[in-house]
């Protein structure tokens, strides 16, 4: 495998940090691969701008800044509005449903649209829209098997949430795998 650039950007609140440290945590303790994480967050508790860089990669990494993004989850417009330029050509792009309109658009993007939002909300905890975000990356990018991130899930979220975060992962996962059934076929 070669390098694969990753950021997730939101803002504080969102869970960002702790999605890219399941990620993270999923390739290098669970998938045998190698793995970076840089965190970024305003000095704010909530809502300022938050994001996590991961490099994912089979080979040693010798620098863990990422510099042209393979792939892009955004939760929220400011980090669409920010970080979407350094997404390569055909790269793989998910926006939530209802927080973030992709203007303009990025041609020839792989773009995935997830409503965590919503599925949070049938969960009743609006709080988990992290945690299918994750899910639902982990399918459409087919980066890391579904049992290495699910590992990583139940090891990073609090005592007394694992059933309810459990179903998030799955809600995202198979969101995911909808998602991907009705994508048209890249050339």
């Amino acid at each position: 495998m070669a390098q694969t650039q990753i950021r997730i950007g939101g803002f504080g609140g969102q869970g960002v940090i702790l999605s890219g440290i399941i990620i993270g945590r999923a390739a290098a303790i669970h998938a045998g691969l190698n793995a970076t994480l840089v965190q970024s967050f305003g000095p704010e508790a909530r809502g300022s701008s938050s994001s996590a860089e991961l490099i994912v990669s089979s080979e040693p990494i010798w620098y863990p800044y990422v510099k042209h993004l393979d792939m892009l989850v955004v939760l929220s417009q400011d980090a669409y509005n920010k970080f979407s330029p350094a997404l390569r050509p055909r790269g793989l792009l998910v926006t939530e449903a209802d927080l973030v309109k992709p203007e303009p658009p990025i041609p020839g993007a792989r773009h995935f649209v997830v409503p965590a939002t919503r599925l949070a909300e049938e969960l009743g905890r609006k709080i988990v829209l992290n945690i299918i975000s994750v899910g639902f990356f982990g399918a459409v990018s087919q980066l890391m098997p579904l049992e290495a991130i699910e590992r990583a899930v139940k090891e990073s979220v609090p005592p007394g949430t694992l059933d309810l975060n459990l179903k998030a992962f799955r809600k995202g996962w198979e969101a995911g795998e909808q998602a991907l059934k009705q994508a048209p076929a890249m050339a």
